[in-house]
């Protein structure tokens, strides 16, 4: 099996990365607007922008994906970085491209200068939390949320 890829999205990746997107969604049972999907890619493409996406790609096909954005901190002089998406391909999963992911957001941090980098995921998702507790420290904070 050839490794896999993990680098930045580009425009071309759309086709293959919105079934992949399609596919985070439903896990977490949520719709958004068409028009919210565009602007969230638009967005990952922009250099002004904050947000990033970086695509797992092997031969040509999007396997996963992570968006993050790197965004300043009271408690830091530079940033921080915030792993806000991660989805791989049921069909891949197993195959390490998570982790990979997560390294290849690592490494983006680290180029920023980023202080720490830091995700969260449902209290549910066991297995992803299996992952996790070998690449990084839980947290004990708990998150809250007001809609606006």
């Amino acid at each position: 099996m050839t490794s896999v890829e993990i680098r930045p999205a580009r425009a071309e990746d759309r086709a293959g990365w919105l079934p992949l997107w399609q596919g985070y969604l439903d896990f977490y049972q949520q719709t958004l607007p068409e028009a919210q999907t565009d602007l969230t890619f638009a967005r990952a493409l922009d250099p002004a922008e904050s947000l990033h996406l970086v695509i797992a790609a092997r031969n040509g096909q999007c396997l996963g994906f992570a968006a993050y954005v790197l965004h300043r901190s009271t408690w830091a002089a530079t940033c921080y970085c915030y792993l806000e998406d991660l989805f791989v391909d049921p069909a891949a999963r197993g195959q390490g491209i998570a982790a990979a992911l997560i390294e290849g957001v690592t490494e983006a941090a680290r180029a920023a200068q980023a202080e720490r980098l830091y995700w969260v995921t449902d209290a549910e998702n066991r297995t992803a939390q299996k992952l996790y507790d070998r690449l990084a420290t839980r947290s004990s904070f708990v998150q809250y949320r007001r809609p606006l």
